[in-house]
Parts: C-alpha cells; sequence; structure tokens
C-alpha cells in the first residue's frame, strides 16, 4: 500500500507543476524522449510523465536522477542556499538572547559586529562565490560591500584600504 503524503499548499503544487515542466522543456531541449531519459534513468515512462507534471508522488530522488541524466544536477545546490528567512530568524535570535553586546556597533545590515565572523563563516558554506572584481572596480565604489553583505572578505578589506588611503593622501 501507498504511503500517503502531507497535502501541499496550492501554491506549492503550482511551483511543483512548474518544476516539472521545466524539467520536461530540458529533456526536450536536449532531443530526447520521454521513454530515453525514463530508460538512463531506471523508472517506469509513467513515473516520468508524472514527474514533468510536477507530481508531489514522485521522490525527490528521482527528480534528481532525471536532473542527472539532463546534466543539470548542480542547480539543486542553488536550493535553500540564500535562505533569507533562516538568517532573519538566525539574526533575532542572536540579538533576543538577553546577553549584553560588548559592541553594539552595526553594519547597514543590521547584524552586531560581534556576530559578524560567526555569520559570515555560516554564510561562506552554503553560498556561492561572488564573481572576482578588479582592484580598479573596488576602489570605484569602496562602501558598496557593506551594502551588499554586511561583511567582507580580506582582500575586499586591503582594497577599501587602499582605496581611501589613496583618498586622503591625494587631499595632503
Amino acid at each position: 500500500m501507498a504511503k500517503t503524503i502531507a497535502p501541499l499548499l496550492p501554491s506549492t503544487t503550482e511551483f511543483l507543476q512548474r518544476f516539472g515542466e521545466r524539467l520536461r522543456l530540458a529533456r526536450l531541449r536536449r532531443r530526447l524522449t520521454a521513454k530515453q531519459v525514463a530508460e538512463r534513468v531506471g523508472m517506469a515512462p509513467m513515473t516520468l510523465r508524472s514527474l514533468e507534471r510536477g507530481g508531489s508522488g514522485v521522490t525527490m530522488g528521482a527528480y534528481l536522477a532525471v536532473m542527472q541524466v539532463l546534466g543539470i544536477e548542480k542547480d539543486m545546490d542553488l536550493l535553500g542556499a540564500a535562505d533569507p528567512l533562516g538568517r532573519e530568524l538566525q539574526d533575532a535570535r542572536l540579538t533576543a538572547q538577553g546577553k549584553p553586546s560588548i559592541r553594539t556597533e552595526s553594519s547597514a545590515s543590521g547584524v552586531p559586529v560581534k556576530h559578524r565572523r560567526s555569520i559570515a563563516a555560516a554564510d561562506a558554506a552554503c553560498d556561492q562565490p561572488a564573481p572576482a572584481k578588479t582592484r580598479s572596480q573596488s576602489r570605484k565604489s569602496p562602501g558598496q560591500w557593506v551594502e551588499k553583505s554586511g561583511f567582507t572578505s580580506a582582500q575586499t578589506l586591503v582594497d577599501l584600504i587602499d582605496a581611501k588611503g589613496t583618498t586622503q593622501k591625494k587631499r595632503h
């Protein structure tokens, strides 16, 4: 007997249907038939059909297997990577613990200075690397790194210090 699945919200059902449709379009772009993909994955053509319709009874493993055959399995790495709600909850928990802060100075994002390192380490574990910037790009807008992330890498700090040092030398 099949296990029952908790009902999904209508918006989640629509999302799953759009995801299945995107997988179907990816298959068609590669000029693969449903039968070919089903054979490569090792599933019945009916399961693939259900998957491409966004069936909630199809396992995540089946979705991932189809993505692997299509060569887009790395896209799964992007799911949940940003997690803005989780980060807001984490920040709220960090400030709501009732412990007095040694330093309460905050960045543009509102994150206390003393928590930047732990948040930066957590972010580094799940975020995609930022596109590389040249030193000249960083010097053009030295304050933008705070607006984007609330913390920075060592190289960006060096570029920022270099940019400010150059500006101060020109004034003297």
